[in-house]
This record gives structure tokens, C-alpha cells and sequence, in this order.
């Protein structure tokens, strides 16, 4: 049995998120320059209350600051979405390496644990208020498991207050709750059933105002309830929302809540009015499509029997506005799909508009008819439909020309006349939120001034006439809106500038010609230090530099400025690795990563860990190599 007199230290780490449409990186990193983030790491806030009060705790999101490669810690404990599979594994496999008893969980973990079994010391499957209390226990007397894995229903009543006091909130842009879990109904892509069952589950009035006390006291603001369905239990969803609006009133409503639901919410007018007066002041919608045969096909019929685009105009017409995903690649779409969703998220006027492929999540009713169907592509990624593929094999159209349709219709959606399109056409409904914005005043300026200097002026003068447009057609009231949309739509456009480009024969042109400079301007280190390579799966270039210790500090600060040029220019991606360096040389590092740190989701950065100190530069803006 283990010396229980000494307190175990526990790390848990949040993976780095592979950039997506999700991430809105441009707005984050470019106009919210205060922020790194939007959400932090709810469920392992919980994990660290479920453990023994004694135990020493850390949690580490690599999304917002470097991951310790060499932690002070007996355990570490790394969480995984599907899309952070990958990172995920690289971690547990660094961790393991180097001696340290490893945990994987996480909602990834939980449908598919078979996937981690040779990964962790230990796999956490399912909700973890029961199991991680246990794997605590016989962590303590030495009798772990190598799986742990709930199989009953959790009465999250039992859940304790998450540890929000680990996380830090100041820098995201939001914190996150939770009420319920689980959703009424059987969408057939949808994973949440799977996990967490159709009869929602939710915790007590009393633990929701504990959990917002906490936050008032550190200073958070705007709160998104992550449940998967905020009206799944319309009578429990009720009395939330009059609880919420008790609590607002009596606390000077410093809250603006944000949420996920389903569309009939809009029909519900008792339901709608309470959510805007409890300070809601924006709702994520599932539409996935105007087509309503598509809709039945994928067993959505909560979105059959209304107007859907009636439903958007009346969030708006209560103050609420509508973020939303939309799926490409149902059974019933056709070429002609495309139009039908690009004219209807442009009539919506639905900014923040998610639109992705199908995607077969394991373990989903989609996912086992397909492959029953002979439909299903194995070795595809199965976590991030905003990419350009997916598993599913198209019924109606062939696979390629589902891609090059997808990528114009994104094209279209997020050019500067239709970012303008969409706010007009909302800001013709969208009534003055009830609530005020988190922001000061001089906050708001700031922002402003960012979006005017790094979102208007660097682009063609058409786009500034369009955003006076914008700001014409709309009521003084709505301006901050209107910035705020504009901020969303550019973000999504940087994005897909970045992601989609194809430019491969000019990418590689001026790679070749920045390799060539560097050879020429430092003959003596360059034929050692850089080489370039071309990716068949992938657009861009990988252009990999190591720094030696005798050379680096020559050419490494005119190197760095060329390679910001080609990052600008182009979508090539760089592995910068430092295997030899002295200490006057780390300065220059920093210099170079310093200006590298725009591009850094496609900066990979490898530093032997004994070189690590002489480096301060936060390296989750990059790519952390561990190997």
C-alpha cells in the first residue's frame, strides 16, 4: 500500500485543439488580443473536486500555456475530444516514456476506450463522479485497474462544484457550465446518446448557484452552458431559468449566458421570454439543413415541424442571437443541396455558421448503418467535419465533387459581400439585447480600433464601404452587433484563406526561392540547417530548420524575418527544431519565435528539454514536438 501521509500531485492537461472553424483564432489572437481561448477545460475542473481534498493539483490547457514536459507530479491525466485524439496520444506517450502513471479520458476515451489500451496505465470511460473517486482509492493502495468504465446512470445531483479556482479564467473568453446531460431525441450522427443516454439528467438548483457565486467572485462574466440540450427537460429548463432570473436580479445581472438547444425553442414564447430575461444572449442551434427530407431521413424530426428560418427570426426578434451548424452529405442531398444551403444561411442572416461534412462518429447509429452499407472510409479522420473530407461515402454525388462543391460554398459564404449580406438580413429582425455586454467601455474601443486597423484596412477598400453599409442599414443600437459579426465572418474567412487555399505550385515556388536565399546569404551553415520537403496529403510545404549552436545566432534573426514573409504568403508549414544552443543565443530564438507567433498553428517547434530554460517564450502558440 502507498504512504498515504504524503499528498499525491496530480496533473491533468487539456490537449491542444487542432485550429478549426470552432477555434475563431483570428478574432482570439488578433482583435481579443487579451485572450487565448474561448472555453477552458470544464470536465477536468470537475475531475480535480471529485479528488481526495489532500491531493496537490494542477491543471495545465495546453490551448493557453506550455505543457511541462518534466511536471512535478506522480500521476498525469490527459482528456481528449475525438479531435484532439492525436495530441492526446503524443502526451500519454511522452508521459509514459518518462515514468510517470498515465490516465486517459475524456469524452473520446469514454466511446471508444478500446483505443487507449496500450496509451495510459489506465483508461477513465464515462462520467467520472463515481469511477474517478474509485481509481483514486486503489491508486492509493496500489491496486489500480486498467480500465474504469461506468456503465450505470450518474445522478449528477452528486457532482461536486468544480474547481474553477485551477483554471485560468482570464484568459478565455468565456467559462463554462453545466445543467444537464443527455438529450431526448436520436438524431442518427449524433454521439450524445450513446454517451449520456435520451432521458436528461440535471443537477439541483442550489448546485447551479454555488457554481455561479464562485465565478461572480473571480470575476467571470459571460458563461455558456454546455449542455447538449439546454430545453431537453422543458419543465427542469423552466425552473432554471426562473431560478436564473431571481439570481441575476438580486446580483445586478453580471451574467450574459450563452447556450446550446433545439430549434422549437423559438415556438415556445413562455420558454423564450424567460431565456431573455435570465440574460441569455445567444443560442447554438443544430439546423444541419432546410431540407426537410434530409431532416427525416437522419431522424431530426425536432426540426421538421416548424419554419426554421421563421424560428431564427423570432430568437432575434427577442434580443438572441443564433449561432449554428449546418451538415453537407446527408443520404438525401444532391448537388443541388449546396444552393439550397448557401441561400438559406445567407436569408437567415446566421453569421457564425458552422458548415460541415457528415461525419460518422463511432459507435452512432450512423456510423454502424454505414458500414452495414459499405459506405464508410476507415482510415479517414472521424473527428473534424470542417476539414476537406470525411468517412462517409456520399449517396447522390461522388465523393470529390461533395469536396470542391463544399469548399466554393464556404468560399462564397464567407466573402466580404456576403458577411455584409447576412448582417443586414439579421439586423432587419434583431431587436436591442436585454442585457448588456461583458465589455467596458474601454474595452470596446480597443476592440474597435483592432478590427478597423487589422480587419478593415487590410482589406480591398470594397470591404470598408460594405461595413459602413452595414452600419448605415442598422439602428445605432445594433453597431456593436455589427462589428461583433464582422469580427466572427473575417475570422471565418482568415480561416479559410489559410486552410482551403490552392496554391501548392506557388507556395512551393517561394519556399524554394527563401531555402535558396538562405544558402546563398549564410553558405557555410545553410546546406545543414535547411531542407524542404513536399506533403502529397497536404497543400503546404514543410520547410524544416535546425538551429546548431555554433551557427544559429548568424543567420537566424534575417532568417526569421524571410520566413514570416512566406508564412504571410503562403500555407506553408515549418518544424523549427533547436537541438544545440548557448545561452546569449536564446534571445534570438525568442526574437524568431516572436514573429513566427501569428502563424503558430502551423509552426512546429522541437527544443531538447536541458535547452528548454534558456527559452521563455510561451510555446503553446506553437506546436510543442515532444520527440
Amino acid at each position: 500500500m502507498k504512504d498515504t501521509r504524503k499528498p499525491v500531485k496530480l496533473l491533468l492537461i487539456n490537449p491542444k485543439f487542432p485550429e478549426s472553424f470552432w477555434s475563431l483564432q483570428w478574432a482570439v489572437k488578433q482583435i481579443l488580443t487579451d485572450k487565448r481561448s474561448i472555453n477552458p477545460p470544464l470536465g477536468l475542473a470537475t475531475l480535480a473536486a471529485l479528488c481526495p481534498a489532500d491531493w496537490k493539483i494542477e491543471i495545465v490547457d495546453e490551448n493557453i500555456e506550455t505543457v511541462p514536459l518534466q511536471p512535478d507530479a506522480e500521476i498525469v491525466g490527459v482528456c481528449g475530444m475525438g479531435v484532439q485524439f492525436q495530441r492526446q496520444q503524443e502526451l500519454l506517450e511522452h508521459y509514459n516514456a518518462a515514468g510517470y502513471y498515465t490516465v486517459a479520458g475524456g469524452s473520446f476515451a469514454s466511446l471508444c476506450p478500446e483505443r487507449y489500451q496500450t496509451l495510459a496505465d489506465t483508461v477513465v470511460a464515462g462520467e467520472a463522479e463515481a469511477i474517478w473517486p474509485q481509481f483514486c482509492r486503489d491508486y492509493l493502495e496500489g491496486t489500480t485497474r486498467p480500465l474504469y468504465h461506468e456503465t450505470d446512470t450518474v445522478d449528477i445531483t452528486k457532482s461536486p462544484t468544480p474547481r474553477f479556482d485551477l483554471l485560468k479564467l482570464d484568459r478565455y473568453t468565456s467559462v463554462s457550465m453545466q445543467f444537464s446531460r443527455g438529450c431526448p431525441y436520436r438524431c442518427e450522427f449524433c454521439d450524445i446518446i450513446v454517451m449520456f443516454g435520451r432521458k436528461p439528467r440535471t443537477k439541483s438548483l442550489a448546485q447551479i448557484g454555488r457554481e455561479l457565486d464562485l465565478l461572480r467572485e473571480q470575476g467571470a462574466r459571460n458563461v455558456f452552458f454546455v449542455d447538449d440540450n439546454f430545453i431537453g427537460n422543458k419543465k427542469a429548463a423552466k425552473a432554471l431559468l426562473l431560478f436564473l432570473i431571481d439570481y441575476q436580479r438580486r446580483h445586478h445581472y453580471q451574467f450574459r449566458f450563452g447556450t446550446e438547444a433545439t430549434i422549437n425553442l423559438a415556438s415556445n414564447q413562455e420558454l423564450l421570454q424567460l431565456f431573455r430575461d435570465a440574460g441569455f444572449a445567444w443560442v447554438f442551434l443544430g439546423i444541419e439543413t432546410p431540407d426537410e427530407e434530409a431532416l427525416k431521413t437522419t431522424l431530426k424530426s425536432q426540426n421538421v415541424k416548424v419554419d426554421i428560418l421563421d424560428s431564427v427570426h423570432n430568437f432575434y426578434r427577442n434580443g438572441i442571437d443564433v449561432l449554428s451548424g449546418f451538415i453537407i452529405g446527408f443520404d438525401n442531398d444532391t448537388p443541388e443541396t449546396f444552393e439550397r444551403q448557401y441561400r438559406f444561411i445567407i436569408e437567415s442572416g446566421i453569421q457564425v455558421a458552422m458548415i460541415g461534412l457528415l461525419m460518422a462518429l463511432p459507435k452512432t447509429p450512423l456510423y454502424e448503418r454505414l458500414q452495414r452499407e459499405g459506405r464508410l472510409l476507415q482510415d479517414h479522420n472521424q473527428s473534424d467535419n470542417t476539414k476537406l473530407g470525411t468517412n462517409v461515402i456520399p449517396k447522390n454525388m461522388s465523393y470529390d465533387e461533395m469536396l470542391q462543391r463544399y469548399q466554393a460554398l464556404l468560399w462564397r459564404l464567407f466573402s466580404d459581400r456576403n458577411i455584409a449580406r447576412r448582417i443586414n438580413n439579421k439586423m432587419r429582425y434583431l431587436a436591442t439585447s436585454a442585457r448588456k455586454d461583458s465589455y467596458t467601455t474601454r474595452q470596446k474601443l480597443a476592440i474597435a480600433w483592432r478590427f478597423f486597423t487589422k480587419g478593415l484596412l487590410r482589406g480591398r477598400p470594397t470591404r470598408i464601404i460594405r461595413f459602413i453599409d452595414t452600419l448605415y442599414r442598422s439602428r445605432p443600437g445594433q453597431w456593436s452587433h455589427v462589428i461583433t459579426d464582422w469580427i466572427a465572418g473575417l475570422s471565418m474567412q482568415n480561416y479559410m484563406t489559410r486552410h482551403f487555399r490552392d496554391s501548392r505550385d506557388k507556395d512551393t515556388q517561394l519556399a524554394i526561392r527563401i531555402v535558396q536565399w538562405i544558402r546563398r546569404a549564410f553558405p557555410l551553415a545553410a546546406p545543414q540547417a535547411v531542407s524542404l520537403s513536399s506533403h502529397t496529403d497536404h497543400p503546404c510545404i514543410t520547410l524544416l530548420l535546425k538551429l546548431q549552436g555554433g551557427n544559429a545566432e548568424r543567420f537566424l534573426v534575417p532568417t526569421a524575418k524571410k520566413l514570416k514573409k512566406l508564412m504571410k504568403k503562403t500555407a506553408t508549414r515549418l518544424t523549427l527544431r533547436v537541438e544545440s544552443l548557448c545561452a546569449e543565443q536564446g534571445r534570438h530564438v525568442e526574437q524568431m519565435l516572436k514573429l513566427l507567433a501569428d502563424y503558430g498553428d502551423r509552426v512546429s517547434v522541437y527544443i531538447k528539454q536541458e535547452l528548454q530554460p534558456l527559452i521563455s517564450t510561451d510555446l503553446s502558440r506553437f506546436n510543442l514536438v515532444l520527440k
